[in-house]
């Protein structure tokens, strides 16, 4: 189960999202809050999974807010104000949906966080092989190699193998796309086709169906497959300006 609060200082806002939410079994509503400041109430003396934020509140607002926390829950920005998107990818929320929110738009949100939710989940179980929050190791050249999760521009699949892209070097190692897949957080991480893997935050264009990412310096085109580009579109249309 994950535990949700909603922060918006307007009550039909706050009444619209939690009829979504009664909607969704694997979320449960823990606390409505007016503002920031009662949200940090619940923050400190609950556990709260998922944080659904509004931006523009009296007092304090909702980037400014998610910027001072120390150990902030997923957030999802739910706001009317397009503009500060940039702002959301910077602090890695994990969507940005601007209101009036589709129910569509609302559920693609929600369903991403349970799969975040569920990755977690697996990683204490200890079905996922991470060597620590930021952070892996691998096998490569006959040792052990750590490859730091901000570092990765792009992982390319090949037979058996993975080349982890990173800005001015590469990792080779024995492992399969799908087992590597589950070990990176789907905040940053989004499979765009079945030779790839991208880092969201080193994406530097789209086109038609072409992302273009930077290596060693110059644009690097990656294709994105047929099966893949609506969930690609649907995680971009939310940091659009």
């Amino acid at each position: 189960m994950i535990h949700a609060i909603i922060v918006d200082d307007e009550p039909l806002a706050q009444d619209i999202l939690e009829t979504y939410l009664e909607k969704i079994p694997q979320i449960e509503l823990v606390a409505k809050c007016n503002n920031a400041f009662e949200a940090n109430e619940v923050l400190n003396s609950q556990d709260v999974d998922l944080m659904f934020l509004d931006i523009n509140m009296p007092q304090l607002t909702g980037t400014d807010f998610l910027r001072g926390l120390k150990d902030p829950p997923v957030t999802i920005f739910t706001t009317a104000y397009p503009n500060y998107a940039l702002d959301g990818f910077e602090l890695n929320a994990l969507d940005y949906l601007v209101k009036p929110i589709s129910t569509e738009r609302f559920l693609q949100a929600c369903n991403r966080a349970i799969e975040q939710a569920e990755l977690k989940q697996k990683a204490k179980a200890g079905q996922v092989e991470d060597g620590g929050p930021g952070f892996f190791f691998v096998k490569a050249d006959k040792k052990l190699v750590r490859v730091n999760l901000s570092d990765i521009v792009y992982i390319e699949g090949l037979k058996d193998y993975v080349i982890i892209r990173l800005p001015d070097d590469r990792v080779i190692t024995l492992q399969t796309m799908k087992s590597l897949e589950e070990r990176l957080p789907s905040a940053d991480f989004q499979r765009i086709h079945r030779s790839y893997i991208v880092n969201l935050n080193r994406i530097e264009a789209l086109h038609g169906n072409m992302v273009e990412v930077k290596e060693k310096g110059k644009m690097t085109s990656l294709p994105v497959g047929k099966s893949y580009r609506e969930v690609l579109a649907g995680r971009i249309e939310g940091f659009k300006l």
